[in-house]
């Protein structure tokens, strides 16, 4: 797969049949619009692209307090990758380009970067300056450009957004299952390992702590985690916590790993951690000697977790 992110510096396509959106998450609604464009792509001899945009068009066009992304842009590129896309082309999103007319947004983008042969889209897609563009303008561009327009079914639609909002919903109620199977995959972050307070250490539990790459990145429900850990090549298993550590009055959220059976220095280091089971919600405990207790046990329950999934 081939990956654009200069507008300026792309190929001639051949044939391009085009899918757009944000697709965050990939997940299985999103799979079905993937399918249908592959399907199209192999009836015209063409090669398949999706085109995405970063930053997210509500940081420059909208209310930018809720965004909570599932996937961050480079998981979303490999992900595409898996389902075996031709091309995926990064559009960066900035007010200039916010500002094009749904015309020019048709003339001057999608067909004069990628002359078309399909655009793949909702009926209620809608694109231009203040969403003014939708399928019909699309149909009549098409028929002068010599294009064709294909319109995805209403109930794939339907189901990308219902996927995407229950998928939001079922992480921060910490619902690990319910977010894999929508996902088609067990949701996971990357993040870099930062000095902590090294109060696990002291109790025999030490943990690396996460900074994740992108402060978008959604965060599963403050609890105890059943985690994989990829440290470059190397699996390993572990417990994860997020919270605030009450014990000890933490007043900011923290997100700590404890890995199994190892003892090395990985400061500043990348780990990628795939949650595969909830354990238990964060607890408040009085003391030090409690929270060592509770680690023992959940450490049992993490291990029968892994053993078991």
């Amino acid at each position: 797969m081939k990956v654009y992110r200069d507008l300026e510096q792309l190929p001639d396509f051949k044939n391009a049949v085009i899918t757009i959106g944000t697709f965050d998450g990939v997940h299985e609604g999103h799979k079905k619009i993937v399918a249908q464009l592959k399907a199209r792509a192999k009836e015209v001899n063409g090669e398949t692209i999706v085109i995405t945009f970063y930053p997210h068009p509500r940081k420059i066009v909208g209310d930018t307090s809720g965004v909570q992304l599932i996937n961050t842009l480079e998981e979303k590129i490999q992900l595409l990758e898996n389902e075996n896309i031709d091309n995926v082309v990064v559009v960066p999103f900035n007010e200039k380009f916010s500002m094009l007319s749904p015309e020019a947004y048709i003339t001057d983008f999608l067909y004069k970067k990628f002359k078309p042969n399909t655009l793949i889209i909702g009926y209620d897609h809608h694109f231009g300056y203040q969403r003014k563009g939708n399928y019909q303008l699309l149909e009549k561009y098409g028929t002068a450009l010599n294009f064709s327009v294909q319109e995805i079914d209403a109930k794939v639609i339907a189901e990308v957004a219902i996927s995407s909002t229950s998928i939001r919903k079922a992480l921060l109620q910490a619902d690990i299952d319910t977010a894999k199977k929508l996902l088609g995959y067990a949701y996971f972050f990357e993040g870099k390992v930062i000095e902590g307070d090294k109060i696990g250490r002291t109790i025999g539990y030490p943990t690396a702590n996460l900074q994740l790459n992108d402060p978008e990145k959604l965060v599963p429900a403050d609890g105890v985690y059943a985690v994989e850990i990829y440290r470059k090549k190397e699996q390993l298993k572990g417990m994860m916590y997020i919270g605030s550590r009450p014990v000890v009055n933490g007043k900011r959220r923290v997100i700590e790993v404890n890995i199994f059976d190892f003892d090395e220095n990985i400061y500043d280091e990348y780990l990628k951690i795939i949650f595969k089971a909830f354990i238990r919600k964060d607890l408040i405990l009085s003391n030090l000697d409690n929270l060592k207790n509770q680690l023992y046990i959940d450490k049992v329950a993490v291990e029968n977790a892994l053993n078991n999934s």
